[in-house]
């Protein structure tokens, strides 16, 4: 059934309105996820110089899309879709036109999506308040990041508040949004099988990567502020943590998922300067080649005239201080110019304690369950079997996959931020970041940037571009026995 709503999209025109929000959109009315009667309305500085109508198909043609774009279907997104400029600091008359606009629409939702700098979150909310757009049937999207640190990301959070209640408030992180991310729950807690497997007994260690290829150009002035660290891990990978390491909750719904996230965040393992110097792993990238080509440095690519100290790559060993998961390492890494893009879990299970077979030795490897978001969604597990052209007893890994939507031909496919569209206009909050998980998700970065300060702590470390990272990170790994899962198969 298609959902019916207003939508207004704050930096309407910008980045990630271009690249993520208005493909989305538009595939949501293609394929029937958002009705025809809904209205979306992009806010910018200024209005395209070659018209709406350029400049949408612009955009269209440089996305990638689950569907065709034909003539029609450009036709009647146009019809839903109006740009008009507005000021985000100061009361000028076009919030009144706007206002006026979006009365009277009692039957249906209003999104306000803040695609624009957390630095204009604050003076938005307070003209949306003043111009009675936070209403009852009002809800607010916030885009991260939320703060710089957990001072300013609570200032942030307090400010929104005077406008717009925690029920109306949406704090996105699109990882959420992927089907991946949202099968991992259904798996975990609908089959028996996945959830008394679930736990220190049978599991080894979990892996959580985001790895990316291009170093920092384009976002230069924006990530020079914040490293990986800020800009993956304290949102992306810390959700992700929580999904994989919470207890059950004892409803699917938004506020007893939001309590088990909450209580994997106060449980992780607090840093001391002596386990910050042994479990974190910084690096910056330096200059070499990719695919025989030349690439800069990170200080190349932001033409900076003196050593910067930021991070592009952090790697990272924790654990959770609780029944479920005590002794079971969480390793966790991010890092850019690496030799592949990808979004991955890997839940790696113990090793079998006996080999029944002389002849098996090395080619058992441990089960692995694997949970990929990027750069497409999927589930598998890598298991052992007869090796069916080998001799009588050698071994083989095989990849199970999982992938359901794989099979169903009639199936919808909403990328993660149309999904989170509709999961907000529905005022589905499950989906969303709670503003305690924010903070303590900044509680526990805050430590690790404050002990970054020690003068005993490593400095950060280069590593060569096509390159996991410094190889501070494999001893990470290899000082217990064990290997990042890309890194030991080999896979790009």
């Amino acid at each position: 059934m298609s959902k019916l709503f207003d939508l207004v999209i704050f930096g309407g025109t910008g980045d990630l309105a271009r690249r993520k929000l208005v493909p989305a959109l538009f595939h949501g009315l293609s394929v029937g996820a958002v009705s025809p009667d809904s209205r979306i309305i992009l806010t910018t500085r200024s209005l395209p110089e070659e018209g709406v109508t350029a400049w949408l198909e612009t955009v269209l043609s440089k996305a990638s899309i689950d569907c065709k774009v034909t003539s029609k279907r450009v036709a009647a997104f146009l019809k839903c879709l109006e740009i008009i400029e507005l000021s985000l600091v100061d009361d000028t008359s076009e919030w009144k036109d706007l206002a006026s606009l979006l009365k009277d629409q009692a039957d249906r939702p209003l999104i306000h999506f803040l695609a624009i700098p957390p630095s204009l979150f604050t003076s938005t909310c307070s003209l949306l308040g003043k111009h009675g757009l936070n209403c009852d049937r009002a809800k607010v999207v916030l885009e991260k990041p939320i703060g710089h640190d957990r001072v300013s990301a609570e200032e942030t959070n307090a400010r929104v508040a005077e406008e717009f209640n925690e029920n109306q408030t949406f704090r996105i992180d699109h990882y959420l949004g992927k089907e991946a991310v949202q099968n991992l729950l259904v798996l975990r807690f609908s089959n028996f099988m996945f959830e008394e497997l679930w736990n220190a007994h049978s599991i080894d260690n979990i892996q959580i990567t985001v790895a990316e290829t291009v170093g920092v150009e384009g976002r230069g002035g924006y990530y020079d502020q914040s490293g990986a660290l800020r800009d993956m891990v304290q949102n992306h990978i810390l959700q992700l943590l929580c999904l994989v390491a919470m207890e059950p909750p004892s409803r699917l719904n938004a506020d007893c998922i939001r309590d088990e996230k909450l209580k994997v965040l106060k449980a992780l393992q607090r840093w001391t300067p002596e386990l910050l110097d042994k479990n974190v792993v910084r690096g910056q990238y330096s200059s070499g080649f990719v695919d025989g080509e030349r690439v800069g440095s990170y200080a190349d690519d932001l033409a900076l005239e003196s050593p910067s100290s930021t991070e592009s790559y952090v790697a990272i060993k924790t654990y959770i201080e609780n029944w479920r998961w005590a002794g079971v390492p969480f390793y966790l890494r991010t890092g850019k110019r690496l030799p592949s893009r990808f979004a991955e879990i890997v839940i790696q299970f113990r090793d079998i304690p006996h080999a029944a077979s002389r002849d098996w030795g090395e080619l058992v490897q441990p089960n692995r369950f694997i949970i990929r978001m990027q750069p497409e969604d999927r589930l598998s597990i890598r298991m052992m079997v007869k090796n069916q052209g080998g001799d009588e007893e050698a071994l083989k890994e095989v990849e199970l996959n999982l992938d359901v939507t794989a099979t169903a031909e009639d199936a919808v496919r909403l990328g993660p931020y149309l999904r989170l569209i509709l999961a907000a206009a529905a005022g589905d909050q499950s989906l969303f970041v709670h503003r305690d998980e924010v903070d303590e998700a900044w509680r526990w970065i805050d430590e690790i940037i404050e002990g970054w300060q020690a003068p005993e702590i490593s400095a950060l470390k280069a590593y060569a571009p096509d390159s996991w990272g410094p190889d501070a990170a494999k001893a990470l790994m290899s000082m217990s026995q064990r290997h990042w899962f890309r890194d030991e198969v080999g896979q790009k």
